[in-house]
């Protein structure tokens, strides 16, 4: 019997030959991330384990984003708790304002080159797995394993099962990433992967682009998913040697794949030529529906960012669709690049002008909205569009607002239109 992608990175980080699914194990680790929420927690039980430095000051990576700019007194006193750390342990990778250039956690690392084919990772923050989009093994986990993993570089995991994703066909024009991963939590639900590893493959893959492979695995968590992996291709190699040169011409990575004869507990098909336009009505991301059905829904305000959609590719998008259209008057709409880096190419490509034109608010790259932080937060009846990855019950202000889940070109469509619609409406 084969190994899957996951079981063979597991393995190897484990020391071991071989594992199944269902095995307890003990695994190295290349990186560990902490964000301003979940690691000031972790602090605090590193202090409190005895522990005086990191395990590896080039293998931790703490990214304040969710509450900054910091939006009041409490999450300032988080950003100095992560910022106090990182200077005393003398971290390479700590990213904030004027250090390096500031952003959210999940676009930072893959722009930069930090994670890489083969790599075992983790991170306190649920989508963490957005890393599997280059190849490497990555999941969420807790602020308590977080401390032991800065202090010890490894940690334990249960090997999980495996869903084969195959891939046929070639997105329709402005279909995108976020389409597909919100058609595939449609169809299996929140916990159609619970603890189960999301393996993507077929023809398909190469019709992908990365910021798509890095959408969709970013989403893996909303159907339950203890992570999301691609087999590496040439535009994976394209990617690393582009982001992070140094450490592609040293060889430093490994590509798995997986065996002919690996098991899988099922195999799901998708044609990526029959996937619409979705998005997931309030107030499950499975909650799916084809777009085009649902564009009697007003709205009040749209979300374009977060570490979902914040990425370069959606900002082209987004300014491609906005250009000579204006957001409907009522609407509020708000752009938000996932990182400086990200910001920096909008301003030098006209990008942002032709948001302003359009009437959007440009904000600085945050969190923000996605998590009902600041910069975008709904009141009572209200409703928005949102490219952010949750649509829960108060995910983003009142708990009586709503959130629907879309891709950036329906996004852009439905600012322009005031309603849900879709480009070709626009």
């Amino acid at each position: 019997m084969g190994m899957t992608m996951t079981q063979k990175i597991l393995a190897s980080h484990a020391g071991l030959d071989f594992v199944s699914p269902g095995d307890l194990i003990e695994a190295k680790l290349d990186k560990v991330l902490g964000n301003d929420v979940t690691t000031p927690p972790a602090v605090k039980v590193f202090k409190d384990m005895g522990a005086n430095e990191v395990f590896d000051k080039e293998r931790v990576c703490l990214i304040p984003d969710h509450f900054t700019p910091n939006k009041d007194i409490k999450s300032a006193e988080l950003t100095k708790c992560v910022r106090c750390f990182a200077r005393e342990q003398d971290l390479t990778h700590y990213y904030e304002l004027g250090e390096k250039g500031m952003g959210i956690e999940h676009v930072i690392l893959p722009e930069n080159g930090i994670v890489f084919p083969g790599d075992a990772m983790i991170g306190a923050d649920s989508h963490t797995c957005t890393y599997g989009a280059v190849g490497a093994f990555s999941t969420g986990v807790g602020s308590t394993d977080l401390a032991c993993a800065m202090a010890c570089g490894e940690t334990w995991f249960r090997v999980p099962e495996a869903i084969k994703v195959n891939l046929t066909g070639k997105l329709n024009k402005y279909v995108t990433g976020k389409d597909v991963i919100l058609y595939l939590i449609g169809m299996i639900g929140v916990d159609g992967a619970l603890y189960k590893s999301l393996e993507f493959a077929g023809e398909g893959v190469k019709e992908l682009s990365m910021d798509a492979r890095l959408t969709i695995c970013n989403m893996a968590i909303e159907c339950g998913a203890k992570n999301g992996v691609f087999p590496v291709d040439d535009l994976t190699i394209e990617f690393i040697k582009r982001t992070n040169p140094e450490r592609y011409a040293a060889g430093d990575y490994k590509v798995y794949e997986a065996d002919e004869d690996a098991e899988y507990c099922q195999v799901i098909d998708i044609d990526l030529s029959k996937v619409p336009f979705t998005v997931a009505l309030p107030h499950l991301p499975s909650n799916t529906r084809n777009a085009a059905d649902v564009t009697d829904i007003e709205i009040h305000q749209v979300v374009i960012g977060s570490c979902t959609n914040g990425r370069y590719e959606d900002m082209k998008t987004a300014a491609e669709l906005f250009k000579g259209k204006h957001v409907k008057k009522g609407i509020r709409c708000i752009v938000i690049p996932g990182s400086q880096k990200v910001y920096r190419q909008c301003l030098d490509e006209g990008m942002l002008a032709i948001f302003d034109d359009a009437g959007c608010v440009i904000s600085t790259p945050t969190c923000g909205p996605c998590l009902g932080g600041h910069m975008g937060i709904l009141a009572e009846g209200e409703r928005c569009v949102s490219t952010t990855n949750r649509n829960f019950v108060g995910r983003m202000g009142h708990v009586k607002s709503e959130v629907i889940l879309a891709s950036v070109p329906v996004a852009v469509a439905s600012a322009c239109e005031g309603h849900v619609a879709t480009p070709e409406e626009a």
